[in-house]
């Protein structure tokens, strides 16, 4: 190997990073199981005797294209002139070979797998990705060759050392093995069939929602309730970043980036990563990564608006009321409905694994209590010794963080700790808190409240971490007008009014639409950032206002003509339209 170490040195050196990795970031897990342990050998070789027992495996022999790296045959249908392989993550070259090899029976189970997804709508998901694998099987599938030529790695067939099981045949059956089957059966039974498995989307199709499937009927075991498969990070261009292609930190190294930019104690860090993650993809797609954009989410929502909360309140909360929990009063009703509302959109997000939905929920509690606080005024009210008034409106922004911060536990599980140990509940107590009085309460009354200290510390520069201190004290010295423009500036743009005539998803792109609009009989094509807050469907037939005179810009390979104007709230494009219709066309003044 180029390492210049044997497989399972080498193997094991990778496996300890992975472990390393996920306990930086709060990652818990119940069991770590891997392909190269006893146990799972033990799993996999009995599935295989099963198999060949009823039949489903039988020999053959095997004669077309094979790919080392991907440990696969290629028909010839499949492989180009080049005789590279067909994966493009791959494209290495591929050798003819003819072999036995034993076969799995997979065209057998067809008719039963259509069968299955036909009566268990919820078994695949998300819905289009299930169409593609009910058109893949429609296609016809055929017997697949399970065994490779044994080159010193992999499971050996029982009882017919000089051969080995297929890796990717193999790797399915961890599932079970790490569940103790077949001979832990209490435990077996206990943990199967999966609630659901979470794959990433190019090994949906073919292996998790054809072959897997297809290889539990054949030995009897129930499949799992549900097979989930996730997109894939991209750049701006739509192209897959990863452990192959680069372009994505490592997490560990951007936890720290993001430590080091605001100060924030390492764990809040890598809690804020979890949370960055989560909140930027649209997990059912691809989502595009940037830097940037997960630098600007950390200050809008975690410093600005969810640290800002806690923060503000402890504070207000020590100076009227002696740093402790209200030991009475109401709380507000509206702010109540609101985070019952939140937890009733937090709860089918979660079902439906739109883990940025059920964040944005959160986050709309979070926005009503900072708007609650600025139409309350505390500060007015404690001039104007309205003790009950006070009363209320700061203990029912501790009931608000009480909430975000119980909601938020399973993503930020350190950070949410910290939370709520500032508005005086114990570490370690939160599942207690929620059992005993529900999600919307005071912390416990009297409880003291620490001084606060700034969980999220604020980024100060987003973009220029890398310049010279010189440089940065440079803008700060620039006059506080300097962006301001003159009227014959403003002039240059125009602003017309444009009527949506079609809207559509960008392929590949998480956060835009692509629009048609009507300017006046000009029709236009707008690339808008608005994904998240619209459904094509709802825009079609309003009006918006458009930059009209904005020089064309090309995004994923489309060129749009124009920007729409649209109010930024709470980190959410809101978009701008008059009062009531008028022409196409109209300028805006």
């Amino acid at each position: 190997m180029a390492a210049g170490v044997p497989p399972q040195q080498f193997v094991d050196a990778l496996a300890q990073e992975f472990v390393e990795a996920w306990r930086a970031l709060h990652i818990s897990n119940d069991d770590f199981i891997r392909t190269t342990e006893a146990r799972h050998v033990e799993a996999v070789q009995e599935f295989f005797r099963r198999l060949r027992s009823s039949g489903d495996a039988y020999k053959g022999m095997y004669e077309g294209w094979y790919c080392v790296s991907d440990e696969t045959f290629f028909r010839d249908s499949d492989v180009g002139p080049d005789h590279l392989c067909p994966n493009p993550e791959c494209r290495k070259p591929l050798l003819r070979e003819q072999t036995e090899s034993y076969f799995f029976r997979l065209s057998k189970f067809a008719e039963p797998l259509l069968a299955h997804i036909e009566a268990n709508p919820g078994f695949l998901q998300p819905d289009f990705r299930r169409n593609e694998v009910i058109s893949f099987i429609r296609q016809g599938l055929r017997d697949m060759s399970i065994t490779r030529t044994n080159r010193g790695w992999g499971i050996p067939v029982p009882d017919e050392p000089d051969k080995v099981i297929y890796v990717w045949f193999d790797a399915l059956i961890n599932y079970l093995a790490a569940t103790g089957w077949p001979t832990n059966q209490e435990q077996y039974l206990r943990l199967w069939p999966a609630d659901v498995h979470l794959m990433a989307k190019e090994i949906f199709v073919r292996f998790h929602a054809t072959l897997w499937p297809a290889m539990l009927m054949a030995i009897g075991v129930p499949l799992p309730r549900t097979v989930y498969a996730h997109g894939w990070w991209v750049d701006a261009e739509g192209k897959k970043e990863g452990k192959r292609t680069g372009g994505l930190p490592h997490p560990s190294e951007f936890s720290a980036l993001i430590a080091r930019k605001s100060g924030a104690d390492p764990d809040v860090a890598a809690d804020a990563l979890r949370y960055l993650l989560l909140r930027e993809m649209v997990f059912h797609g691809d989502s595009e990564f940037s830097e940037a954009s997960f630098l600007n989410r950390y200050n809008t929502d975690l410093a600005n608006d969810l640290g800002n909360l806690c923060n503000r309140t402890a504070t207000m909360v020590h100076r009227y009321l002696q740093g402790r929990v209200p030991a009475g009063g109401s709380l507000s009703s509206d702010v109540e409905q609101v985070a019952r509302n939140v937890l009733h959109e937090y709860d089918a997000a979660l079902a439906e694994f739109r883990f940025n939905a059920a964040l944005e929920a959160i986050w709309k509690l979070v926005a009503r209590t900072n708007q609650y606080i600025e139409e309350k005024a505390p500060w007015r009210l404690a001039k104007a010794h309205d003790t009950n008034e006070l009363t209320t409106v700061l203990g029912t922004c501790l009931a608000a963080i009480r909430t975000a911060a119980l909601l938020l536990q399973p993503v930020m599980p350190v950070a949410a700790e910290k939370i709520l140990h500032q508005i005086g509940i114990e570490p370690g107590t939160a599942q207690l808190e929620w059992q005993k009085t529900g999600p919307w309460s005071l912390p416990p009354k009297g409880a003291a409240i620490p001084d606060p200290i700034p969980i999220f510390p604020r980024i100060q520069e987003l973009s220029m971490a890398n310049e010279p201190a010189a440089d940065a004290s440079a803008r700060q010295e620039q006059p506080a007008d300097s962006n301001l423009i003159t009227i014959d500036e403003f002039a240059k743009v125009d602003l017309r009014i444009a009527d949506v005539v079609s809207a559509e998803p960008v392929p590949g792109a998480t956060k835009l639409l692509k629009l048609h609009v009507d300017l006046a009989g000009e029709r236009r094509t707008i690339l808008a950032g608005i994904a998240e807050m619209y459904r094509p469907e709802e825009l079609v037939g309003r009006q918006v206002v458009l930059v009209a005179n904005l020089q064309p810009r090309k995004m994923r390979g489309v060129e749009s003509q124009g920007m729409l104007l649209a109010a930024d709230v709470d980190g959410q494009a809101i978009l701008l339209q008059p009062e009531t219709h008028v022409p196409s066309g109209s300028k805006v003044r």
